[in-house]
């Protein structure tokens, strides 16, 4: 066990000093599909458009049929793209299954929009309903009419201003509005909002009306971006990238929720880190990459690992985004966020300061066993109960919560995992020991044995499936369709994996968080 959580110790050293390339994130098949379909050279990406074709579902549809709200946007992006390829070995059949899927499921925005729905769901899929009316007329599609006032609404906005500046949210969907490329501009990184998609579609225009200066950056931003997948195959690209400040900041918030973020053998990688985040946060705040919009989310998190590594970050980088006792992730987003506001909880009780609003906001958005399952960064009810129970117990010895300690008992599978979808996974296993961890501090003795038991289940279960430095692919987080940051993901997974093996052992230590 020591050879172990020593090799896990390296893996994460190795995994933070990397995260100076904008990021790792893995493929994704709506923005693939946009790009192929805006680049337009079939025969010029044939791996490309075979990856694409693989990735389609026994049911005709794309994505986890687990969670069945964000399929809709890969299927018709990649039907869409395919059906333009028609010479490719096996592109009609994908066609006319995605057709068969489309055809035959339920329209989640026939009334309503949920409030977990993917980014830019507003923009993207209308226009994906109209695209496929006049090429693939005739056919009983869905018609998302709930999205429909919410995209008028949208372009109505965005028709009485000439240019976005460059970072600006709408920019990460574009190819769902744009139409001139002067409405637009690359930033320093060559994207259009962080976006792979966005960034095709403007460089198609951009070479159809006849404006290039800037295409060649876009270009490099693509093969860039392509390159973060580690797909080895040119053309498929992630949901979004860089996500250079996201990477770094969650990486390290994660260490902290496994006693892992001030250990003696990562106290090198965390300080450049940190160093870094210190440098780069400013009275905006900041966002999930340097180049794009700061947001709440992100911001609080930062807030969060400079405190920790003993700074003093003013606080008035988070006030902007604070609309009565709320925090809003973007300015005029749609809905508020349960884990943008759990962040900002932890920010703010790191940081001193008073939060008894957001405290209250937090509280109130339980479900009926005490969890947290409102969320729509990520797709995992384990994702923000974990965070909610760190940033609630924060300078509370006395924090306790049976509730929830025994929802979180009751959802552990068989095999000893956790998970929201019909398997258990690593990440969201490592979520739950996060959550056990805090709560274990402040249990009596019996509720610490039932603690005891669940961890050595969850070991198990770990110990079957870990490979060392293999990365993470399952996508359980929120963009325009679920995605993997697969650094953060895999620092996840090896410091809940870390967490379990050291469980048992409560020896003092080097360091406030080198052992449980």
């Amino acid at each position: 066990m020591n050879a172990l959580s020593e090799q896990i110790l390296s893996e994460l050293r190795h995994l933070l000093s990397e995260m100076s390339d904008g990021g790792s994130v893995g493929p994704s098949v709506y923005d693939t599909a946009r790009a192929l379909q805006f680049h337009g050279n079939v025969t010029g990406r044939q791996d490309a458009y075979a990856w694409l074709i693989a990735q389609q579902q026994a049911d005709g549809g794309w994505g986890s049929a687990d969670f069945p709200l964000f399929r809709h946007a890969p299927t018709w992006a990649a039907l869409l793209a395919l059906q333009r390829a028609d010479p490719l070995p096996g592109a009609a059949d994908a066609v006319q299954a995605a057709t068969r899927f489309l055809q035959r499921q339920p329209d989640p925005y026939a009334h309503a929009v949920p409030e977990d729905a993917p980014i830019g769901a507003e923009l993207i899929l209308p226009q994906f309903c109209g695209e496929a009316a006049s090429l693939l007329g005739g056919v009983a599609f869905p018609r998302h009419p709930a999205l429909l006032p919410l995209r008028q609404a949208c372009l109505g906005k965005l028709s009485a201003v000439a240019t976005l500046p460059s970072g600006h949210p709408l920019l990460h969907s574009w190819e769902a509005w744009g139409t001139s490329p002067t409405t637009a501009c690359p930033d320093d990184d060559g994207s259009i909002g962080i976006s792979p998609a966005a960034t095709a579609a403007w460089r198609a225009h951009a070479v159809t009306q006849g404006s290039t200066p800037q295409v060649g950056r876009a270009d490099a931003y693509l093969q860039a971006a392509s390159r973060a997948t580690r797909s080895g195959i040119e053309g498929v690209v992630p949901n979004v990238w860089p996500i250079n400040v996201f990477e770094p900041c969650w990486s390290l918030y994660t260490l902290h929720l496994a006693g892992l973020f001030a250990h003696p053998a990562l106290a090198e990688a965390v300080r450049v880190i940190v160093a870094q985040l210190d440098a780069r946060l400013g009275v905006p705040g900041l966002g999930p990459a340097l180049h794009f919009a700061a947001d709440a989310d992100d911001t609080a998190v930062a807030l969060c690992v400079l405190r920790l590594a003993g700074r003093d970050p003013a606080v008035d980088a988070l006030r902007h985004f604070e609309i009565g006792e709320l925090f809003v992730t973007f300015p005029g987003e749609r809905n508020a966020s349960v884990s943008t506001n759990i962040h900002a909880l932890h920010a703010l009780r790191l940081l001193g300061k008073p939060a008894a609003g957001t405290s209250a906001y937090v509280e109130a958005n339980r479900n009926a066993d005490g969890l947290w399952d409102n969320e729509k960064w990520h797709v995992s009810w384990l994702y923000p109960t974990a965070h909610a129970v760190a940033a609630l117990a924060q300078g509370k010895p006395q924090w306790r919560d049976e509730r929830a300690l025994a929802a979180l008992l009751q959802a552990q599978r068989d095999d000893g995992g956790w998970g929201a979808g019909r398997a258990s996974t690593f990440e969201e296993t490592a979520y739950a020991l996060f959550a056990l961890h805090v709560m274990d501090g402040r249990e009596e003795p019996t509720g610490r044995r039932r603690i005891a038991q669940a961890v050595a289940r969850a070991l198990e279960w770990m110990l079957a499936r870990h490979v060392a430095h293999r990365l993470p692919q399952m996508p359980l987080w929120i963009g325009k369709e679920l995605y993997c940051p697969t650094r953060v993901v895999r620092v996840a997974e090896l410091a809940g994996l870390w967490l379990a093996l050291r469980w048992g052992r409560r020896v003092p230590a080097e360091g406030a968080g080198a052992a449980p």
